[in-house]
């Protein structure tokens, strides 16, 4: 699928391409996730040699990790071409039978989102992923008729941060399933350098560590922050970013020693002042702190809960005894020990 560009009188700056090349390009730069890469190596050299298709992927885990980034480096390192899209862009089966019969042997189909997209396009990727090719009907009522398109091979990248969304038909048609976890500190740093050398950041060891250590084990985060502390060295910092430097700059983002941000600190205490410290349902505690339900589950949950300050249960979310101590009220005598 080609995307027109139209041409105004805005001029991109020079640094634009700069940013973009943040993502790694390839399986080598790609920095963590070694068993995912590990096997997706093995994967892609398995299919170069036998000159087909890699197999059909779907990469899962919260947002930030590397999916979108992973499934470019698979087409590159696959040496075909990458169709961008996601599911709710694709409204109508038309829409994807048209990516699907503009594609190029071997290309990769790339689908962020692929759990929200609709059922009846969902059915027209069953015989696209299994059989290499789409039914359409021609015509209407009586005379109408189904007629059957051959595709070449290609390769669906999928990427949800809701594996538990997608049906069973179009899990199992995926042959390569891989989950993506939160980041170590340690790959973060690395991240963080590797970012700061592209942007002509200078910075420290230490700075780079501070950066890392409050980045909620997520590389899009660290690279967000990389660029707001880079802000704050260049105003007030000589353009330099030192351990100091960058605790300073991240206390005044109002982000903390272990990551967590305002809307974080104030999940934890919603739970504990308005609902008694649990169990509260995920809608009922996205209503008292007026954000979606979706964004508690998928960007703030997950890490509060590696953490241990939140537990999630069959009748909702609680706030354990390091939630508790975190926000400097003691717990219920239940609770203790």
């Amino acid at each position: 699928m080609e995307t027109e560009r139209l041409v105004s009188g805005w001029k991109r700056p020079e640094d634009w391409d700069v940013d973009a090349s943040l993502r790694p390009r390839s399986l080598a730069e790609y920095i963590g996730q070694n068993k995912v890469k590990e096997h997706m190596n093995l994967f892609i050299t398995a299919a170069k040699q036998r000159g087909e298709a890699l197999d059909h992927v779907l990469l899962y885990g919260p947002p930030g990790l590397g999916k979108t980034s992973l499934a470019h480096i698979i087409a590159n390192e696959m040496g075909v071409g990458i169709h961008v899209t996601s599911g709710p862009a694709i409204e109508r089966q038309g829409d994807l039978v048209a990516i699907l019969t503009s594609m190029q042997i071997n290309d990769v189909l790339f689908i962020d989102e692929i759990h929200r997209l609709s059922r009846s396009v969902e059915e027209v990727l069953y015989p696209a992923m299994e059989d290499s090719a789409v039914d359409i009907v021609i015509g209407k009522g009586p005379g109408a008729r189904s007629v059957r398109i051959d595709l070449p091979p290609f390769t669906l990248v999928g990427a949800t941060t809701r594996a538990g969304m997608l049906t069973s038909p179009l899990r199992d048609r995926f042959g390569v399933i891989s989950r993506l976890e939160l980041y170590e500190t340690v790959d973060l740093q690395a991240i963080v350098e590797r970012a700061a050398s592209i942007l002509a950041v200078d910075m420290d060891e230490g700075g780079a560590l501070e950066i890392a250590k409050r980045s909620r084990g997520t590389p899009r985060v660290a690279n967000r922050l990389l660029k707001r502390v880079r802000d704050y060295a260049q105003v007030r910092a000589d353009n330099f970013i030192s351990h100091d430097v960058a605790k300073n700059a991240l206390a005044l983002f109002e982000i903390d020693e272990n990551g967590l941000d305002y809307l974080d600190r104030r999940i934890l205490v919603t739970i504990q002042r308005v609902f008694g410290g649990g169990p509260v349902g995920v809608e009922s505690l996205a209503a008292a702190i007026g954000e979606e339900a979706n964004t508690i589950e998928d960007v703030y949950e997950p890490f509060l809960m590696q953490l241990g300050l939140v537990q999630r249960t069959a009748r909702g979310r609680c706030i354990t005894n390091l939630g508790y101590e975190y926000i400097g009220i003691a717990p219920p005598e239940e609770m203790d020990g």
